[in-house]
Protein backbone atom coordinates (compact mmCIF):
# COMPACT_ATOMS: atom_id res chain seq x y z
CA UNK A 1 0.00 0.00 0.00
CA UNK A 2 1.52 3.42 -1.21
CA UNK A 3 2.16 6.07 1.38
CA UNK A 4 -0.58 8.62 0.11
CA UNK A 5 -2.99 5.90 0.45
CA UNK A 6 -1.98 4.58 3.87
CA UNK A 7 -2.70 8.53 4.61
CA UNK A 8 -6.27 8.65 3.09
CA UNK A 9 -7.05 5.62 4.97
CA UNK A 10 -5.84 7.11 8.18
CA UNK A 11 -7.51 10.39 7.58
CA UNK A 12 -10.67 8.72 6.75
CA UNK A 13 -10.83 6.60 9.12
CA UNK A 14 -9.89 9.51 11.86
CA UNK A 15 -13.17 11.42 10.20
CA UNK A 16 -15.29 8.50 11.13
CA UNK A 17 -14.06 7.98 14.70
CA UNK A 18 -14.44 11.77 15.33
CA UNK A 19 -17.97 11.94 13.40
CA UNK A 20 -18.83 8.83 16.12
CA UNK A 21 -17.89 11.16 18.70
CA UNK A 22 -20.13 14.03 17.52
CA UNK A 23 -22.84 11.82 17.36
CA UNK A 24 -22.42 10.62 21.12
CA UNK A 25 -22.52 14.06 22.09
CA UNK A 26 -25.84 15.11 20.20
CA UNK A 27 -27.61 12.31 21.57
CA UNK A 28 -28.34 10.64 24.84
CA UNK A 29 -26.21 7.52 24.72
CA UNK A 30 -22.78 10.27 24.83
CA UNK A 31 -23.69 11.05 28.33
CA UNK A 32 -25.67 9.03 30.45
CA UNK A 33 -27.07 11.59 33.59
CA UNK A 34 -27.22 9.67 36.92
CA UNK A 35 -27.23 11.72 40.04
CA UNK A 36 -24.96 14.65 39.75
CA UNK A 37 -22.85 12.74 37.53
CA UNK A 38 -22.52 11.33 33.42
CA UNK A 39 -21.48 8.01 32.97
CA UNK A 40 -20.16 8.19 29.50
CA UNK A 41 -19.63 5.58 25.95
CA UNK A 42 -17.32 8.40 25.13
CA UNK A 43 -14.46 6.59 26.16
CA UNK A 44 -15.39 3.63 23.31
CA UNK A 45 -14.56 4.99 20.05
CA UNK A 46 -10.88 6.68 21.96
CA UNK A 47 -9.95 3.01 23.17
CA UNK A 48 -10.41 1.53 19.50
CA UNK A 49 -9.13 4.26 17.55
CA UNK A 50 -6.26 3.34 19.67
CA UNK A 51 -5.60 0.32 19.20
CA UNK A 52 -7.23 -0.16 15.55
CA UNK A 53 -4.73 2.88 14.37
CA UNK A 54 -2.53 4.07 16.69
CA UNK A 55 -1.69 5.38 19.99
CA UNK A 56 -0.91 9.19 18.62
CA UNK A 57 -4.65 8.64 16.90
CA UNK A 58 -6.05 8.10 19.77
CA UNK A 59 -4.71 10.81 22.28
CA UNK A 60 -6.24 12.76 19.12
CA UNK A 61 -9.69 11.60 19.45
CA UNK A 62 -9.00 11.34 23.50
CA UNK A 63 -8.52 15.14 23.06
CA UNK A 64 -12.26 15.61 20.75
CA UNK A 65 -13.40 13.88 23.98
CA UNK A 66 -11.83 16.08 26.31
CA UNK A 67 -13.57 18.77 24.26
CA UNK A 68 -16.95 17.38 23.94
CA UNK A 69 -16.99 17.12 27.71
CA UNK A 70 -16.29 20.70 28.24
CA UNK A 71 -19.13 21.73 25.49
CA UNK A 72 -21.89 19.53 27.13
CA UNK A 73 -20.45 20.68 31.02
CA UNK A 74 -21.44 23.89 29.56
CA UNK A 75 -24.64 23.94 27.22
CA UNK A 76 -26.33 20.94 29.29
CA UNK A 77 -24.83 21.92 32.42
CA UNK A 78 -25.82 19.95 36.35
CA UNK A 79 -24.62 20.86 39.87
CA UNK A 80 -21.45 19.59 39.35
CA UNK A 81 -20.59 21.18 36.15
CA UNK A 82 -18.15 23.92 37.29
CA UNK A 83 -15.82 20.80 37.75
CA UNK A 84 -15.91 20.65 33.70
CA UNK A 85 -15.94 23.42 31.90
CA UNK A 86 -14.70 27.02 33.25
CA UNK A 87 -17.40 28.73 31.37
CA UNK A 88 -20.28 27.33 34.41
CA UNK A 89 -21.43 28.73 37.40
CA UNK A 90 -24.50 26.65 39.80
CA UNK A 91 -24.81 27.37 42.72
CA UNK A 92 -21.78 29.87 43.08
CA UNK A 93 -19.09 27.57 42.49
CA UNK A 94 -17.14 28.84 39.27
CA UNK A 95 -15.21 26.51 36.88
CA UNK A 96 -11.66 27.89 36.19
CA UNK A 97 -9.12 26.78 34.15
CA UNK A 98 -8.88 23.77 36.34
CA UNK A 99 -11.57 22.32 35.02
CA UNK A 100 -10.36 21.96 31.90
CA UNK A 101 -7.36 19.58 33.32
CA UNK A 102 -10.32 17.66 34.76
CA UNK A 103 -11.89 17.42 31.22
CA UNK A 104 -9.37 17.12 28.70
CA UNK A 105 -5.89 15.30 30.34
CA UNK A 106 -7.56 12.12 31.32
CA UNK A 107 -9.47 11.70 28.04
CA UNK A 108 -6.11 12.15 25.95
CA UNK A 109 -4.57 9.75 28.02
CA UNK A 110 -7.34 7.18 27.85
CA UNK A 111 -6.01 6.56 24.34
CA UNK A 112 -2.23 6.95 25.32
CA UNK A 113 -2.93 4.10 27.56
CA UNK A 114 -5.07 2.09 25.28
CA UNK A 115 -2.87 2.73 22.19
CA UNK A 116 0.48 1.58 24.31
CA UNK A 117 -0.76 -1.21 26.64
CA UNK A 118 -2.50 -2.77 23.87
CA UNK A 119 0.74 -2.81 21.05
CA UNK A 120 2.50 -3.88 24.41
CA UNK A 121 0.93 -6.91 25.22
CA UNK A 122 0.59 -8.06 21.67
CA UNK A 123 4.71 -7.83 21.65
CA UNK A 124 4.37 -9.88 24.72
CA UNK A 125 2.64 -12.54 22.65
CA UNK A 126 -0.64 -12.08 24.28
CA UNK A 127 -4.06 -12.43 21.30
CA UNK A 128 -5.47 -10.16 19.54
CA UNK A 129 -8.41 -10.18 21.66
CA UNK A 130 -6.43 -10.42 24.96
CA UNK A 131 -5.11 -7.22 24.00
CA UNK A 132 -8.20 -5.81 23.10
CA UNK A 133 -9.62 -6.87 26.43
CA UNK A 134 -7.60 -5.62 29.07
CA UNK A 135 -6.34 -2.38 27.12
CA UNK A 136 -9.97 -1.48 27.32
CA UNK A 137 -10.34 -2.84 30.52
CA UNK A 138 -7.24 -1.22 32.13
CA UNK A 139 -7.80 2.09 30.32
CA UNK A 140 -11.48 3.14 31.13
CA UNK A 141 -10.64 2.15 34.78
CA UNK A 142 -7.45 4.38 34.69
CA UNK A 143 -9.39 7.27 33.12
CA UNK A 144 -12.41 7.11 35.48
CA UNK A 145 -9.57 7.01 38.38
CA UNK A 146 -7.81 10.31 37.00
CA UNK A 147 -11.21 11.94 36.26
CA UNK A 148 -12.30 11.56 39.72
CA UNK A 149 -8.96 12.47 41.27
CA UNK A 150 -8.23 15.36 39.61
CA UNK A 151 -12.21 16.52 40.78
CA UNK A 152 -10.90 15.99 44.43
CA UNK A 153 -7.67 17.19 44.02
CA UNK A 154 -8.61 20.41 42.60
CA UNK A 155 -12.34 20.84 43.43
CA UNK A 156 -12.95 18.54 46.59
CA UNK A 157 -14.65 21.42 48.83
CA UNK A 158 -17.08 23.11 46.17
CA UNK A 159 -17.82 19.38 44.57
CA UNK A 160 -18.67 18.38 48.22
CA UNK A 161 -21.18 20.73 48.78
CA UNK A 162 -22.87 21.16 45.52
CA UNK A 163 -23.50 17.38 45.57
CA UNK A 164 -24.67 17.25 49.30
CA UNK A 165 -22.22 15.48 51.01
CA UNK A 166 -19.61 16.21 54.11
CA UNK A 167 -16.22 17.25 52.93
CA UNK A 168 -15.32 13.77 55.18
CA UNK A 169 -17.86 11.41 53.41
CA UNK A 170 -16.24 12.20 49.41
CA UNK A 171 -14.32 10.12 49.13
CA UNK A 172 -16.80 7.59 50.65
CA UNK A 173 -19.22 8.96 47.69
CA UNK A 174 -16.72 8.78 44.63
CA UNK A 175 -15.63 5.22 45.45
CA UNK A 176 -19.62 4.61 45.05
CA UNK A 177 -19.77 6.31 42.04
CA UNK A 178 -16.31 4.01 40.80
CA UNK A 179 -19.02 1.09 41.83
CA UNK A 180 -21.83 1.94 40.12
CA UNK A 181 -20.60 3.80 36.78
CA UNK A 182 -16.85 1.99 36.42
CA UNK A 183 -17.99 -1.44 36.05
CA UNK A 184 -20.77 -0.64 33.54
CA UNK A 185 -18.06 1.48 31.27
CA UNK A 186 -15.41 -1.24 31.72
CA UNK A 187 -18.07 -3.82 30.54
CA UNK A 188 -19.06 -2.05 27.67
CA UNK A 189 -15.42 -1.17 26.04
CA UNK A 190 -14.35 -4.60 26.62
CA UNK A 191 -17.02 -5.82 24.18
CA UNK A 192 -17.25 -3.10 21.74
CA UNK A 193 -13.35 -2.73 21.84
CA UNK A 194 -12.50 -7.26 21.26
CA UNK A 195 -15.47 -7.00 18.78
CA UNK A 196 -14.12 -4.27 16.84
CA UNK A 197 -10.61 -4.84 16.76
CA UNK A 198 -11.25 -8.18 15.39
CA UNK A 199 -13.31 -6.50 12.41
CA UNK A 200 -10.64 -3.82 11.76
CA UNK A 201 -7.30 -4.70 12.57
CA UNK A 202 -7.15 -6.87 9.53
CA UNK A 203 -8.55 -4.45 7.18
CA UNK A 204 -5.70 -1.81 8.77
CA UNK A 205 -2.83 -4.14 8.97
CA UNK A 206 -2.66 -3.67 12.65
Amino acid sequence: MSKTTNQIRNLTMMALFVAIEIILLVTPFGYLRIGPLSATLMHVPVIVCACVMSTKFGAFLGLVFGITSVINATMAPTITSFAFSPFVEIGGFQGGFQSLIVAIVPRILLGVIAGYLYRFLLKKSFSKTKSAAISAGVATCLHTIMVLGLIILFYAVPYAEAIGVANSALMAYMGTVLLTNMIPEIVVAVLINIALVKALAPVLNK
